[in-house]
């Protein structure tokens, strides 16, 4: 394995690191709920499915808003990375559908259950997040040296 020390950039990722802790806390305070994503996009996209006010949702909503907003901010400071995809469409549906999947099937997305759980100290967390881990690294492992991608 070899490390791209140029585009190591330990002190951008600690506040990274801090404003993702930062912000799932204070979203914990404010609405007591978890800063899962798949939770926090559920709940509006729901009420807006079955024509139920948004009102109620106003922490979600902003929380959204942060998270498209966020990009916008960084570009006042640096230019955005630059985005690359090595798959087709076909590959980005089924790996986004098999995504849902698993978000369905694990109560919750990686977001909710490894900054969150973990930090509440969630045994359900924390199995979750060994299972999510492991099935990363494997199918890794399958499409770098099995299948030759």
């Amino acid at each position: 394995m070899t490390i791209d020390w140029p585009s190591f950039t330990p002190f951008a990722a600690l506040a990274g690191g801090v404003l993702i802790g930062a912000a799932s806390a204070l979203y914990l305070l404010i609405s007591g709920r978890i800063a899962g994503i798949t939770g926090i996009l559920a709940g509006p996209l729901q009420a807006l499915a079955l024509r139920r006010p948004l009102a109620p949702l106003r922490p979600q909503l902003l929380f959204v808003v942060g998270l498209l907003a966020a990009p916008l901010a960084w570009r006042l400071f640096a230019p955005l990375p630059e985005a690359t995809l090595a798959a087709g469409p076909g590959v980005l549906v089924a790996a986004g559908l098999l995504v849902g999947v698993g978000t369905r099937l694990g109560n919750g997305c990686t977001s909710g259950h490894s900054v969150c759980g973990l930090a509440r100290l969630s045994l359900r967390s924390l199995a979750n997040v060994l299972v999510f881990m492991a099935a990363g690294f494997a199918t890794v492992y399958v499409v770098r040296h099995v299948l030759g991608g």
